[in-house]
């Protein structure tokens, strides 16, 4: 049977979901940089600069996204300038690139063979982003590939916005792993599975020989380079370096810059393309062009308010539909539909119309200039304005234009200035043409060379600006003048004299102003709902006084703490003093004060099970609140004269489809856990018990499946926290949980206690919680109390957290109750439970058993060394991590509806998702090994998954079909790379 059957892309022209081709983009990328053993990252990534001075910013900008996880930290990241500041083309751009890199790396010996064999075997993302951005003039200060994008901003709200470059990045991470072939590039995200990509002008991929000529011509291009820069021209990529390895333009290119170098230094070579139907292409080239993507109508890909602080509707008027991201906005501002405003200030008495872009504005308060006016300036409708800091001027030029105006279009050939031709602009002016350009000048006359934008006081600029967009009438006569005797600068010099370290710097200030506005108000009036791990990070780039300002927030947390210390869980309280702590550079108090966090959870957990449980676990004997409590509960029949007695209790494991983690405390403590599981029973028994007996001697005798005994004389000796090597501490805790040690019940009598879990170490199939809830059950059946499934449940809950182990209530929901079950549980003291049994049909046991496999990986895990990572994210708001929960929770309602309609490929697919989200709250649940064994399954399977936590122990295979699960079966146990074993099972 073949798994892989032919299938041939189609070439009618579907929409396809950006969003969430996007999403898992990102999520490739997240894991390529937490992971990049388990998913190859890039070796390096290198951009291309119009100049030094730019290829500064970028190089800012290539630190903000490795500081970000954008890019790993073994990622070398470079920005190489144009030579001289001269255009030479992305041809000859590509060449001086990376011979840049290899002497950066100090691969260059000599430019000989060790360079070029130590280059060929990297992975280098080259991006040319050195352009001059005519088309959209308000992204050249930034660069147009760092302009802001919006896309899935939502998912993480405490995020800096996400860039363009950000989603390059993210595409580019399925495209690393996409070079072998088409079907690749399919199946990694890098091109749609209908056949359309997300990049607009594709993937140039150069490998093996063709790589190591290119880079052999690299190390030796300066002198071609020098030839280009003498003639002053240019060498294109698409056009020429490229057509090297095309014999049939071999001809052409002769003739062209360095064409003749390329050919023999190249042309051995062949290329070979790759055409997909029905492209649809993202495209950046306009300004409306950008304007169109953000009025996107799925909300869940667009971001319309982002790190922003805006005023009540009352006092202001923001258009619903704009999208404002990373500013703060006084009362009194209107910003109209489908515009744009990003990284600026906006004082009171700005009117921003429709459809308009604002960049890098800082506008100031009302000054005696203004006085009297309620509106200082309005941007009409269909409109850019933006400021720029020029080299050596103290003030930032306001610069503005029209949405559609074409600065490379002619004077006389449709040129435009704020959507108006330039003979009617200069008529209603009275400016003349020569007030514009020179008549010397050899250039064509357009917006570009334009000398337009003044450069005076700051508001002088706003009155001057609104007057040259016609808003001022019948004020030549004050504003011409004033123009025309300002020095003035064209976009084109403005290009050429950008401060771009004084715009990092105030971009930078102006992040951390914001997160520090933010999280002053999570602390002054919020409930600590922020992540303020992450607003701290952006607040210290504030390198003069942002660990002053966290150390003012620390100064705030004890009153907060007071004022809601009913009502804020106290492990989150701590957290939030730890993360403030570690930003401070207190890392000792921070790692002192972790030991309180943990403890908390423990607390609240015990709390939840019971009302004032917490507090009387761990009471001495006698004690009045112990005996009140004990009034409270059971009688105990141990005090009454010996009575031989004997206690078995069998469990199955589970298997868990999805929901796994919103059973975990402290989620399942403040928000609904949704679990989707399964009780098995492996090779026809069942496979964890305990018997429990009481004997006439005092003390507990515990007794494991390995033979080892311990033999506890003094019961007050059993007390927290345990040793994490001690075998025994299980049955030590259900001790305590259960009231035996604090109700004082064995004076005359004692127990012997002896344990099994015929399963291998770090199994993944809830083995530990369920072996609790079994001994749990049984010393509750000695002592004759509540053996209620959910009584058991919710003290092996307080049990883990006594075991310094943590964990959920899923995995002793699934070896308790039999079958297949969708939980929930609703937090409140105590915590509740609801168990669904799903009545499953014959058809769907048998299909379930045709096609699941259930497969021993051989690679043992720890639950808790994952689970304590998770954690942590939580309790610190990631709101990844959070939103990645939520959606399991989410999967396990549509698994349940999927079972009770017997569809079982849905079943599959949930658990793929199911399967990601899980390495989104943590890579190293998954390894190489496990990766393996799944792609070499994946052919045969609809859907696969780790069980439980996930780092190794037992994985779920769901065939295809019942051919297909034989098949696998057959073909993992002949494959000697894998040391799996494929258990036989049956639903209990």
């Amino acid at each position: 049977m073949d798994p892989n059957p032919q299938t041939v892309l189609p070439r009618t022209k579907r929409k396809p979901d950006i969003t969430t081709v996007l999403r898992k983009s990102w999520y490739h990328l997240r894991l390529s940089v937490r992971h990049p053993s388990r998913v190859p990252t890039w070796d390096a990534i290198v951009l291309t600069a119009a100049s030094p001075e730019q290829a500064q910013l970028y190089d800012w900008q290539l630190r903000r996204a490795k500081r970000m996880g954008r890019i790993a930290p073994s990622t070398i990241t470079l920005a190489v300038p144009d030579p001289e500041g001269q255009r030479i083309g992305s041809g000859a751009a590509t060449l001086n690139a990376i011979h840049a890199l290899t002497k950066h790396t100090e691969l260059v010996v000599n430019g000989g063979d060790g360079a070029v064999g130590l280059m060929g075997k990297k992975h280098i993302l080259l991006l040319h982003a050195g352009g001059d951005s005519k088309r959209v003039p308000w992204a050249n200060p930034m660069g147009k590939v760092f302009l802001p994008l919006p896309f899935l901003a939502a998912d993480n709200p405490d995020g800096p916005v996400p860039l363009l470059f950000d989603h390059i990045l993210a595409i580019a991470s399925c495209a690393r792993q996409a070079f072998k072939n088409e079907d690749e590039l399919v199946k990694n995200q890098a091109i749609l599975d209908d056949g359309r990509a997300l990049l607009d002008t594709g993937i140039i991929a150069v490998r093996g020989n063709a790589w190591v000529e290119l880079v052999k011509l690299a190390c030796s291009c300066q002198p071609l380079i020098s030839e280009l820069l003498k003639s002053k021209k240019e060498m294109s990529l698409y056009e020429d370096l490229v057509a090297a390895w095309v014999p049939t333009k071999h001809d052409w290119l002769q003739h062209r810059p360095l064409g003749e170098a390329l050919v023999n230094k190249l042309g051995k070579q062949r290329m070979f393309s790759y055409c997909a139907y029905d492209f649809l292409f993202l495209h950046f080239g306009t300004s409306s062009e950008v304007l169109d993507h953000l009025s996107a109508s799925d909300s869940a890909l667009v971001g319309r308010r982002h790190l922003c602080s805006i005023p009540a509707t009352t006092v202001s008027d923001i258009a619903a539909s704009s999208v404002v991201l990373s500013c703060k906005i006084a009362d009194g501002v209107s910003i109209g539909e489908d515009s744009l405003i990003y990284d600026s200030n906006i004082s009171s008495g700005i009117q921003i119309g429709s459809q308009s872009i604002v960049v890098g504005m800082n506008v100031p308060k009302d000054s005696d200039n203004m006085a009297g006016n309620s509106i200082k300036f309005m941007l009409p409708d269909r409109h850019c304005l933006w400021e720029v800091p020029l080299v050596g001027c103290t003030e930032r030029v306001i610069v503005f234009c029209g949405i559609h105006d074409n600065p490379k279009n002619p004077l006389k050939k449709d040129g435009t200035f704020c959507g108006k031709p330039w003979e009617k602009v200069m008529h209603d002016l009275g400016i003349e043409e020569n007030n514009l350009w020179s008549s010397s000048s050899s250039q064509e006359k357009c917006l570009w060379n334009a000398k337009l934008f003044p450069i005076l006081s700051y508001f002088e600029m706003l009155r001057v600006g609104m007057w040259l967009m016609g808003l001022s009438d019948g004020k030549n006569l004050h504003y011409l003048p004033l123009w025309r005797n300002s020095p003035r600068v064209s976009l084109e010099e403005l290009h050429r004299s950008i401060d771009f370290s004084k715009m990092c710097t105030g971009s930078s200030n102006h992040q951390a102003d914001l997160a520090a506005g933010i999280a002053k108000a999570c602390i002054n009036y919020g409930m600590l709902g922020r992540d303020l791990s992450q607003l701290c990070e952006e607040i210290l780039q504030k390198e003069t006084s942002g660990v002053e300002i966290c150390k003012d927030f620390l100064a705030l947390c004890p009153k907060l703490i007071e004022q809601n210390s009913k009502i804020l869980p106290k492990s989150r309280a701590y957290q939030v003093q730890v993360d403030l702590l570690r930003a401070c550079g207190e890392e000792t108090k921070a790692y002192q004060l972790e030991h309180e966090v943990w403890a908390s959870v423990a607390d609240e957990t015990a709390s939840a099970v019971r009302y004032g449980f917490g507090e009387h676990l761990l009471e001495s004997s006698g004690s009045k609140s112990t005996l009140a409590f004990r009034n409270n509960n059971h009688v105990s029949s141990m005090d009454k004269p010996f009575c031989p007695k004997t206690v078995k209790v069998e469990l199955p494991v589970r298997v868990d489809f999805v929901g796994g983690w919103s059973d975990t405390p402290p989620w399942s403590l403040e928000r609904a856990g949704c679990v989707l599981n399964m009780a098995v029973s492996l090779e026809g028994s069942l496979p964890i018990g305990t018997v429990v007996e009481t004997t006439n001697s005092n003390g507990v005798l515990i007794i494991d499946d390995s033979g080892k005994e311990l033999h506890i004389k003094e019961l007050a000796s059993i007390a927290p926290p345990f040793d994490g090597d001690d075998p025994f501490r299980l049955v030590k805790s259900a001790l305590l949980v259960t009231g035996i040690i604090r109700e004082n019940i064995l004076v005359s009598n004692g127990l012997r206690i002896r344990t099994w879990a015929n399963v291998p170490r770090g199994s993944g199939l809830g083995t530990s919680s369920i072996l609790a809830a079994a001994v749990v059950k049984g010393l509750l059946q000695i002592i004759d109390g509540d053996d209620d499934n959910e009584n058991v449940a919710r003290l092996v809950l307080v049990l883990e957290q006594l075991m310094g182990t943590g964990g959920g209530w899923q995995d002793q929901i699934g070896g308790l109750y039999p079958g297949i079950k969708y939980t929930r549980s609703y937090p409140g003291i105590p915590l509740r439970l609801q168990v669904f049994p799903l009545v499953a049909s014959s058809q769907l046991i048998s299909k379930l058993q045709e096609r699941l496999l259930v497969v021993f990986t051989g690679q043992v895990r720890l639950a808790h060394q994952v689970l304590q990572k998770v954690v942590l994210r939580y309790l610190r708001r990631d709101n990844l991590l959070v939103s990645s929960i939520k959606r399991l929770t989410e999967l396990a309602k549509i698994g349940r509806e999927a079972l009770m309609n017997c569809d079982v490929d849905k079943l599959g697919e949930i658990m793929l998702e199911a399967w990601r989200l899980h390495q989104e709250l943590d890579p190293y649940c998954s390894n190489e090994y496990v990766d393996k064994l799944f792609a070499f399954a994946d052919p045969y399977c609809s859907g696969y998954k780790l069980v439980g936590a996930g780092g190794g122990g037992f994985a779920l295979l769901l065939a295809k079909n019942a051919t297909c699960a034989k098949e696998l079966r057959s073909m993992l146990g002949k494959n000697p790379e894998f040391d799996s074993v494929i258990y036989n099972w049956t639903i209990y």
